[in-house]
């Protein structure tokens, strides 16, 4: 979705660890504006190795697909469209749709208030759930905005632009702030399904 370190801290050790056990490369799919962040700041032969150029850039261990909002990419019986998001860096949210059935699920990212975001989600038939991000407690709504993440009333207040009724779950929760902010985002949530989500989640669709 983007390049903060806390969503792609994984990757450098995922390639260096398995990279020469695959029989093909791992492939990242983002925006270009996160790819070029990524390479700048991590495989740059300072930080990490450029797994891109190993063991040979005609056979990497690491390949990037350029991907952009609005377009989708069909990866089996799935296909997975980048979503508009708002966030301090250049970010996406992803809308993951099986095209048998046509049911969907979308996951924000990292995002704050973002017009287009809902118009993208409210076009989308046969919504079954909503990933969405809410990083702070409402005491700390001011840092929310500022950091450009959702505390409750901001993500309540968006919600009203959700125009159907999936499922919700909230992710990105501070460990130590997560019962307040569950206790925050459930006395506001109204006829809305709101639950945090926990590791164990399963959906199906």
């Amino acid at each position: 979705t983007h390049s903060h370190l806390d969503h792609i801290a994984c990757l450098p050790f995922i390639l260096d660890s398995v990279g020469d056990q695959r029989n093909t490369p791992l492939t990242m799919h983002a925006t270009q504006a996160t790819q070029d962040i990524i390479r700048k700041h991590i495989f740059n032969w300072q930080i990490w190795p450029d797994f891109s150029e190993i063991p040979s850039p005609e056979n990497p261990f690491l390949r990037f697909n350029t991907i952009e909002v609005g377009k989708s990419l069909v990866i089996g019986e799935r296909s997975i469209t980048a979503l508009p998001a708002n966030h301090t860096v250049p970010a996406v949210g992803y809308q993951l749709q099986d095209l048998s059935s046509g049911a969907s699920m979308v996951f924000s990212g990292d995002t704050t208030t973002c017009d287009p975001l809902w118009e993208m989600v409210n076009a989308i038939d046969n919504l079954r759930y909503l990933i969405i991000e809410a990083a702070f407690p409402d005491s700390e709504r001011e840092l929310a905005k500022l950091s450009k993440h959702f505390c409750p009333s901001l993500l309540l207040e968006e919600l009203a632009k959700l125009e159907s009724d999936p499922d919700i779950y909230v992710t990105h929760a501070k460990p130590g702030m997560f019962k307040q902010i569950e206790a925050e985002l459930l006395r506001g949530a109204g006829r809305r399904r709101i639950n945090m989500l926990a590791a164990e989640s399963v959906f199906e669709f």
